[in-house]
């Protein structure tokens, strides 16, 4: 168990949305009404990052039914990792947690989240790959890719995390300010900003997670185009963790 910290007050799900229009009233509904249901104080930002469909006018309608919705719009450059970061920049929480946007992620996991970091852990991670995880119509090919790549980020920084590509995660405040600058644009801070947490010495803990594919649209992430961006950002702070002499843990 963690050493005890001070109770949060508000819990921020940052959302980052590029041409969502169908997926997010079904997402952001039922993420308001399972925080609601179980005494979660929330707020829901929901990042509209330069959509060209109805992205925008359907978070405004949102809004009349949804009081914990604070829907921003990214004015640019755009890219997932600028849409998540640009919603912790405006996020009024002392703890968050990225979801996606097309209901991939358990309102419920999240609901999990928020009492592990109450229990006074800094980060919590979901895995989607241990014993009571579970996915669902998760591409073969994706699939692949994903168990590889965890694998060698597991083997490259010694830790016992096997979803580190995952972006549905959850942190103190602290973390997210203990961990900047960050330098990844699309959606290799998914790696970005968990891997500088376990290096920079944040107390950190796993859960078991489910997730399901998409129902609507169509997948954001290109492989081809993230492999190398990956690595970059991996490099980037395994030479940290390495080489850094311990610089920047927390203190």
């Amino acid at each position: 168990m963690p050493a005890p910290a001070a109770p949060l007050r508000l819990y921020s799900i940052v959302i980052p949305a590029r041409d969502e229009q169908d997926s997010l009233p079904p997402t952001v509904t039922d993420i308001y009404e399972t925080l609601r249901r179980e005494g979660v104080p929330h707020e829901i930002v929901v990042v509209d990052d330069g959509s060209r469909d109805r992205t925008w006018a359907v978070l405004q309608e949102l809004k009349e039914n949804i009081p914990t919705l604070a829907p921003v719009q990214n004015p640019g450059p755009h890219g997932f990792g600028r849409a998540v970061v640009y919603g912790l920049n405006n996020m009024q929480g002392d703890s968050v947690a990225i979801m996606m946007a097309d209901a991939s992620d358990s309102p419920e996991d999240a609901v999990r989240y928020w009492r592990l970091l109450n229990e006074g852990w800094d980060c919590v991670f979901g895995s989607r790959f241990v014993e009571g995880g579970e996915v669902i119509d998760y591409p073969r090919v994706k699939l692949l890719v994903n168990r590889l790549a965890n694998f060698f980020v597991r083997i490259g920084f010694n830790i016992p995390l096997n979803d580190t590509t995952n972006a549905f995660k959850a942190y103190r405040r602290t973390v997210i300010e203990g961990c900047r600058p960050f330098l990844a644009p699309h959606f290799n801070l998914t790696v970005e900003i968990p891997l500088k947490a376990i290096v920079r010495g944040y107390r950190w803990t796993v859960m078991p997670i489910s997730w399901r594919n998409r129902k609507y649209g169509e997948a954001k992430l290109k492989i081809k185009e993230m492999g190398s961006r990956y690595f970059f950002i991996c490099a980037y702070v395994w030479l940290e963790k390495y080489f850094s002499r311990g610089d920047y843990r927390r203190k």
